[in-house]
């Protein structure tokens, strides 16, 4: 596994990826967040404890984030290489770094279009209609 990037790279490299995709017009970034644990040898908590991970962590932990572009190397599909971007955010970093995350994910999503739900109005207007006519 590749090793995790600076918050700045992880930035610029994540705007390039909505930047690819918008260009293209089709294709999904999925984008995960998770809490880092300790190490077991560091943990305070008693080791017997059947729920021991459900306890809260005595000091806020830092988090986990990736992005990754939707490509796989499926029968369908043509055979290139994912795009795998993650990087560590440490607690005291955390507003500062949603607040960016956040204004550039807006910017990728400017492109995006609305959905067409004119068809199923339509197909619902029908059942209703035919609902009616039986009564």
């Amino acid at each position: 596994m590749s090793s995790h990037t600076s918050n700045d790279e992880f930035f610029t490299k994540l705007a390039s990826l909505l930047e690819t995709r918008q260009q293209k017009g089709h294709g999904s970034i999925f984008l995960t967040q998770k809490r880092l644990t300790h190490d077991e040898s560091t943990s305070s908590k008693p080791a017997d404890s059947p729920l021991a991970d459900l306890e809260p962590p005595s000091a806020p932990l830092p988090i986990l984030i990736r992005a990754t572009d939707g490509n796989s190397q499926t029968k369908d599909r043509k055979k290139s290489e994912k795009i795998k971007l993650s990087t560590v955010v440490q607690p005291d970093n955390l507003e500062s770094f949603y607040t960016r995350y956040a204004e550039i994910c807006k910017q990728g999503m400017q492109a995006l279009k609305k959905r067409d739900r004119s068809k199923r109005k339509k197909q619902k207007q029908g059942k209703k209609k035919a609902q009616d006519d039986k009564k």
